[in-house]
């Protein structure tokens, strides 16, 4: 992370630390109130994370903020992400999807599209750590650091009160890194998590047209924001009329898409391939 991003970062988390020491509040009430991670009010205060626009609206509505603050707070988020990241340090690329991770853990219903990479929410250890390490100049340390974080964070999928709908294209599947025995795993995760009451896990078979061109992944958290997945790390959307179309195209990947039985079955038809791929590269 660049200095001057790294300075506008703890230039914003320290001015929110002062209105909230200020509001009389603790982080975890502070936390609370704007319905949000504890670990989000903590890392934003200590500038080790950026938030998203919709995080930082709910922790100034949960300040009481008047507009004028409210708006200083904007104008000192939209100083950090006009921040060059040039010269970023090992911590700043493996971590990310923190922001990804961050927003979901907020949210209380969460749709996401993927294509390519299978869900923050729904990766084993060893897939997210390819993941992490697939980011320029990721150290083992920061990488370490950023796979336990997001396994820590997955478990928003156990909550009662919660719903979570993932829709994956086939592509998803065989899109693979590391070894075939690491996808087995993942793919007993993946029935594991559909098991949930909470969560519905839908896939669209290879044999099936898709309804729109897919360009990129996207997760739909609440009504209120999108993140959008690119190669140089995610951009959080909260425009509604935006927020409208993704829902709209999720939608449209949904009715595509098979769930339930007939879900698992295809799922356990390409971990079959996998075994046998397995077997075949075992000495």
């Amino acid at each position: 992370m660049g200095s001057e991003r790294q300075e506008r970062m703890k230039a914003l988390g320290v001015r929110l630390r002062g209105l909230r020491v200020e509001a009389g509040l603790t982080g975890a009430v502070l936390a609370q109130r704007a319905g949000v991670g504890q670990p989000t009010v903590s890392k934003v205060e200590n500038g080790r994370m950026v938030p998203s626009g919709d995080v930082l609206g709910r922790l100034s509505g949960a300040l009481d903020l008047d507009d004028s603050t409210a708006h200083e707070l904007r104008d000192l988020l939209g100083a950090v992400e006009d921040a060059p990241e040039t010269d970023e340090v090992s911590d700043g690329n493996a971590a990310a999807g923190a922001i990804l991770d961050e927003v979901v853990r907020s949210a209380r219903l969460v749709r996401s599209f993927q294509c390519v990479v299978l869900p923050a929410m729904l990766q084993s250890a060893e897939y997210a750590r390819h993941v992490f390490e697939s980011a320029p100049n990721s150290s083992p340390e920061a990488v370490g650091r950023a796979v336990a974080a997001r396994v820590e964070r997955q478990s928003v999928l156990y909550e009662p009160g919660r719903e979570s709908v993932f829709v994956l294209t086939e592509a998803v599947l065989r899109t693979w890194p590391g070894s075939p025995s690491l996808m087995l795993a993942q793919f007993d995760r993946l029935l594991a998590v559909d098991s949930l009451s909470t969560v519905r896990l839908g896939i669209i078979p290879w044999r099936r047209a898709v309804p729109v061109m897919p360009r990129h992944g996207f997760t739909l958290c609440d009504e209120r924001a999108v993140v959008v997945e690119t190669f140089r790390g995610e951009r959080v959307v909260d425009d509604s009329a935006e927020v409208t179309a993704y829902e709209e195209t999720f939608n449209r990947f949904e009715e595509a898409a098979v769930f339930g039985m007939e879900m698992r079955e295809h799922l356990i038809r390409v971990m079959h391939e996998f075994r046998a791929l397995a077997d075949a590269t075992t000495p």
